[in-house]
C-alpha cells in the first residue's frame, strides 16, 4: 500500500513538474517576443510571434522554401493586432487581430492578413483571409540570425530576418 501511494504522489509530481515546463514558452528554441509601437497617427500596433533562428539555413532552398505560406515565425500562428483600421498599400485593415502570414519569393513577399489568429501556426486556411499584399524584399546589410519585427512610428513593419527585410506601411 505504501510503495502504491508514493507511486501515485511521484507521478503526481513528475506530471506536474512536465506540464509547467511546458508551459514556460521562454524555454521554447523559438521563444516568443512581442513588439509593441503607437504610431504617430495613434494606431497600436502590435506583433506576437515566435523568434526562429536560422543555424546555418537559407530561406528560401532549405527553409521557408519560397511560393509556399509561412507562419513568419515559429510555434503559435503570428499575432498581428491593430487598434484602429489602417491603410496597408492602399487597403484598409480593420481593427482587430489577425494571423500573420507571407508567402516567401526571391523578387516578391505576399503578406496577408488571416482572420484566424488564435491556433497553431500550420493551420491556414485562404478562405479565412482578410487581406494580401505584395512587397518587395530588399537585401539587408546587417544580418539577422533570430527572426525580428520592427515598428516604426511612421507605422513602417519591417520583418528582418537572414540578409532580407521585408517592409509594409501600416498607416
Amino acid at each position: 500500500m505504501k510503495k502504491t501511494l508514493f507511486a501515485a504522489i511521484a507521478f503526481t509530481i513528475v506530471t506536474a513538474f512536465s506540464a509547467s515546463a511546458q508551459q514556460d514558452k521562454s524555454k521554447r528554441v523559438s521563444p516568443p517576443v512581442t513588439v509593441t509601437e503607437t504610431t504617430k497617427k495613434g494606431a497600436k500596433i502590435t506583433i506576437t510571434y515566435g523568434q526562429p533562428s536560422l543555424k546555418g539555413r537559407k530561406i528560401g532552398t532549405d527553409f521557408v522554401p519560397y511560393g509556399k505560406v509561412w507562419r513568419t515565425g515559429a510555434n503559435e500562428a503570428t499575432v498581428f493586432e491593430i487598434d484602429k483600421d489602417v491603410k496597408i498599400k492602399g487597403q484598409t485593415l480593420p481593427a482587430g487581430k489577425y494571423g500573420l502570414y507571407t508567402i516567401p519569393g526571391e523578387k516578391e513577399w505576399v503578406v496577408i492578413f488571416n482572420k484566424t489568429w488564435d491556433q497553431w501556426g500550420t493551420k491556414y486556411s485562404e478562405a479565412d483571409d482578410q487581406l494580401r499584399v505584395t512587397v518587395k524584399p530588399e537585401h539587408s546589410e546587417k544580418f539577422q540570425e533570430k527572426l525580428v519585427f520592427e515598428i516604426s512610428k511612421a507605422g513602417e513593419v519591417s520583418i528582418e530576418w537572414g540578409d532580407t527585410e521585408v517592409e509594409f506601411e501600416a498607416k
